[in-house]
C-alpha cells in the first residue's frame, strides 16, 4: 500500500454493463489501479420472467416486467436529477477504456473461473450481476464481495430504496457491502451507507443515488478483503427479499402517496 492509500494488489470486479456499475468501477480504480473488470452478458428478459413466474406466478411476473419497462424508459425524464446526484458525490459513470476488461457469458460460466485463474485477484467484487451459484463460489479462492443498493437484511433483492420508502423506513435507505454466499444478499454485512433521498427522487434515480453515495464503503470493504481483515457485522433485524413492484402497485403508491 502506498502512502496515498493506493494499493498495488490486483482486484477484480464482475459487472453487467450500466451506468451504476461504471460509477463503482471508476471509484475502485482510483484506489486499486490494477483493477480488472469482468463483464457478463445479461440474462434475457424471457428467461428472467419465466423464472420469476415460477416463483411468484405469471400475473405478478408480468406486472413486474411492465414496471421494469417503465423504469427503463422513464430515466430519460430524470436526467437533471441524475446529473445533480453525480455532481454531489463526485461520481463518474463514463466507461474508462484504459481499464482491462474481459467478457464472459455468465457469472456461472467456466469462462469466469478461467479468467479469475489467470487474473488471480486478491478480492472479487460483484455489482449488478445475476446470482452466483454455490458451486461457482466454491471454486473461487479469493474473498467475494457484493455491492447491494439497499440496506441488508431488511431490503434484500431488488429496489431496496423504493421499498424502504414504501415501508415508511427512509432511515434505512442506502447501500450495503457484504460477503457473497449462495443466497440473495444474505452474506455477512461488512459496511452500510445511509443517504436521504430527495423529494425529487423516484424509482428511476434511487439506485443511482444509493450507488453514488456508497463508493467509499465499497473501497473500504475491498481494502479489508485484500488485507485479510474482513469483519462481518452482527445485525439484529428482520430479513426479507423484495422484487420490482408490479405496475399497479407502483402507480397506486405514486398517485396516493407521491412515492414513484
Amino acid at each position: 500500500m502506498t502512502e496515498h492509500g493506493v494499493r498495488m494488489e490486483t482486484v477484480a470486479m464482475l459487472i453487467q454493463h450500466g451506468q451504476n456499475p461504471e460509477i463503482v468501477v471508476n471509484a475502485v480504480k482510483s484506489a486499486f489501479p490494477e483493477l480488472v473488470v469482468i463483464e457478463e452478458q445479461p440474462e434475457s428478459k424471457k428467461l428472467f420472467i419465466r423464472r420469476r413466474a415460477r416463483k411468484l406466478g405469471w400475473v405478478q411476473a408480468l406486472g413486474q416486467l411492465a414496471t421494469m419497462i417503465v423504469s427503463r424508459y422513464g430515466k430519460r425524464f430524470t436526467s437533471t436529477r441524475a446529473a445533480e446526484i453525480l455532481e454531489e458525490f463526485g461520481a463518474n459513470p463514463v466507461v474508462d477504456s484504459k481499464i482491462r476488461r474481459i467478457a464472459v457469458p455468465s457469472a456461472n460460466s467456466p469462462e469466469l473461473l478461467k479468467a479469475l485463474a489467470e487474473i488471480r485477484p486478491a478480492a472479487l467484487l460483484l455489482v449488478s450481476t445475476r446470482i452466483v451459484k454455490a458451486e461457482t463460489l466454491a471454486a473461487i479462492s479469493c474473498p467475494v464481495l457484493n455491492f447491494h443498493a439497499g440496506i441488508n437484511p431488511q431490503y434484500r433483492g431488488l429496489q431496496g430504496g423504493y421499498w424502504s420508502r414504501i415501508m415508511s423506513d427512509e432511515e434505512n435507505f442506502g447501500g450495503t457491502v457484504h460477503l457473497v454466499d449462495a443466497g440473495v444478499d444474505t452474506g455477512g454485512v461488512l459496511y452500510q451507507q445511509r443517504v436521504k433521498p430527495s423529494k425529487r427522487d423516484t424509482m428511476h434515480t434511487y439506485p443511482l443515488l444509493q450507488t453514488a453515495a456508497s463508493t467509499g464503503i465499497v473501497i473500504a470493504g475491498l481494502q479489508d478483503a485484500v488485507a485479510g481483515k474482513l469483519k462481518p457485522l452482527k445485525i439484529a433485524a428482520p430479513s426479507r427479499q423484495w422484487y420490482h413492484p408490479p405496475i399497479w402497485t407502483w402507480l397506486w403508491n405514486g398517485v396516493t402517496r407521491g412515492i414513484w
